[in-house]
């Protein structure tokens, strides 16, 4: 797209930018995981809403032990958490100078998401959000807990999720090529929200792994992402939890208190 064609193609539509991360994922799988799962969903996401997408933010926030390994294994880049911060609201200010309607962003890396929401924050109160829907998410958070009591035994939280089972399986499912046949486990996941110094990342991790990777399958993935998606994608049609989302023409339903007053025949996003 050209810079004489994207004012008039984003006008009204959604734009999605997905962000992740270069961080070590064990000895299985790639270090552009969080990347290549968030560009995965946010791809995903756009065909159901016939959406544009952003290309991908690589570099994200530091890697931690309690959620990421931490950064006692090669590979792993980041910059600091302020940094990031002023990088993500300066671009997301030149981004709302675009006539969008909606702004989604899907995170790929846990450490990333309290710095993504406190630019999006910032950006907020400047008032370069205005009229414009706003919907940011890190992918795992969207996955019910009725997905993971059925699907994976012995889940052990987002937060040790890191180069697990989900991980592989979507990886298994979009990029079998990047993962080899080593599936490490590790039985004692890391607690949640708890900071160590100094850590003993041979307790707290297997070769970076938080815990189990047994029992992935492409099958799974495939299944994982496709809840993903239905859940990101009726999210934003619904527009739950927006103030007054039912005023908006392109909703495709309308609240049942507003029914009678609510415009009729919007399209989709």
């Amino acid at each position: 797209m050209t810079s004489s064609q994207v004012t008039e193609a984003v006008r009204g539509r959604s734009v999605i930018w997905p962000i992740g991360a270069v961080e070590q994922h064990g000895p299985h799988l790639p270090l552009s995981v969080d990347l290549l799962l968030a560009e995965a969903v946010a791809d995903e996401i756009a065909r159901e809403l016939d959406a544009f997408t952003l290309p991908a933010q690589a570099i994200g926030a530091r890697s931690l032990p309690q959620s990421g390994g931490g950064l006692h294994f090669p590979g792993t880049v980041h910059v600091a958490g302020d940094t990031l911060i002023r990088f993500l609201r300066e671009a997301i200010s030149s981004l709302a100078a675009l006539p969008m309607a909606r702004f989604i962003v899907v995170n790929g890396h846990y450490e990333n998401e309290p710095f993504l929401f406190e630019a999006l924050d910032q950006v907020r109160e400047q008032g370069l959000l205005d009229g414009k829907e706003v919907f940011a998410f890190s992918w795992w958070s969207l996955v019910r807990a009725s997905f993971t009591d059925a699907e994976i035994p012995r889940f052990p939280g987002w937060h040790a999720e890191h180069a697990g089972v989900t991980e592989t399986s979507l990886m298994l499912h979009l990029r079998p090529d990047l993962v080899t046949d080593q599936r490490p486990d590790h039985n004692q996941p890391p607690r949640a929200g708890v900071y160590l110094h100094p850590v003993d990342v041979e307790k707290t991790t297997n070769h970076g792994i938080l815990s189990s990777t047994s029992g992935s399958s492409a099958a799974l993935g495939e299944k994982l992402l496709r809840h993903v998606v239905d859940e990101a994608t009726t999210l934003v049609r619904d527009g739950e939890g927006l103030l007054f989302a039912w005023i908006q023409p392109d909703r495709r339903r309308t609240a049942p208190e507003h029914r009678s007053t609510a415009p009729s025949g919007g399209k989709q996003p």
